[in-house]
């Protein structure tokens, strides 16, 4: 999926959450849940921003706006609502992990050539988000059993209605373990890849495989590089691993 240009996905998000304030008084709704309805749109539509501080522009704009304009008066401590949603969507410990961005669908083609897994394999998306990695990860290995593990409980609830023949679970990626898992995937950032190397060294079993999507494990040999569909490298790195 092509990424928006920027401002446009704060545009589009703060025009959802407006419009759907506006309907929802003509429809009779009270301020109150009005405002919470329409704040927790722009909260879930700030996934289009492609860093934590647009996010946050994107989540807290329709309410910034709607104090400023005067449109309604509401007691200073109404305006954490927006901040309390966006906490739960995207918890302060997870902000130094992989902005939340999809697997796009086509990325993983061939990757079931190069890493063979038997049937009921366990794979592991970890940092599944909405699940575009684990439906992804399933075009390829339709026969193994894929789990998701993220830390916001929102994504958590929505990846699981989105994948439900995915076992996924609220958790730390870093504190959970990945010694039952045949193969683990990433799509997280070039900071995130060294943690990611030292876990999967210390507990995956030899076999295993750690598979990155566009960013390298610099410390790593890779024992292959793909090349997706839409020109990103998948990077597979089986243990043992080889240093560099």
């Amino acid at each position: 999926m092509p990424r928006l240009p920027w401002p446009l996905p704060a545009v589009l998000a703060w025009a959802l959450a407006w419009g759907l304030f506006r309907a929802l008084q003509v429809l009779g709704w009270t301020p109150w849940p009005a405002l919470l309805l329409a704040s927790a749109a722009g909260v879930l539509a700030s996934v289009l921003g492609s860093t934590p501080w647009r996010r946050a522009l994107i989540a807290l704009g329709f309410p910034l706006a709607l104090l400023l304009s005067g449109a309604a008066q509401w007691p200073a401590w109404a305006w954490l609502l927006p901040l309390v949603l966006l906490a739960l969507v995207y918890p302060l410990n997870a902000w130094r992990d992989a902005p939340l961005f999809p697997t796009p669908a086509d990325a993983l083609q061939g990757l079931d050539m190069r890493a063979r897994l038997p049937r009921g394999a366990r794979v592991l998306d970890a940092g599944c988000g909405l699940g575009h990695g684990l439906q992804a990860l399933s075009c390829v290995y339709p026969q193994v059993e894929l789990h998701g593990v993220e830390w916001s409980w929102p994504l958590r609830l929505a990846c699981a209605l989105r994948c439900p023949w995915a076992r996924v679970r609220q958790g730390d990626m870093w504190r959970a373990d990945w010694r039952p898992y045949a193969m683990v995937y990433l799509f997280q950032r070039p900071e995130s890849m060294a943690r990611a190397v030292a876990k999967a060294e210390a507990e995956l079993a030899p076999g295993a495989w750690l598979v990155s999507l566009e960013f390298e494990a610099a410390a790593l040999r890779p024992t292959a590089r793909l090349e997706g569909a839409d020109g990103r490298p998948v990077w597979l790195y089986q243990a043992p691993f080889i240093r560099a």
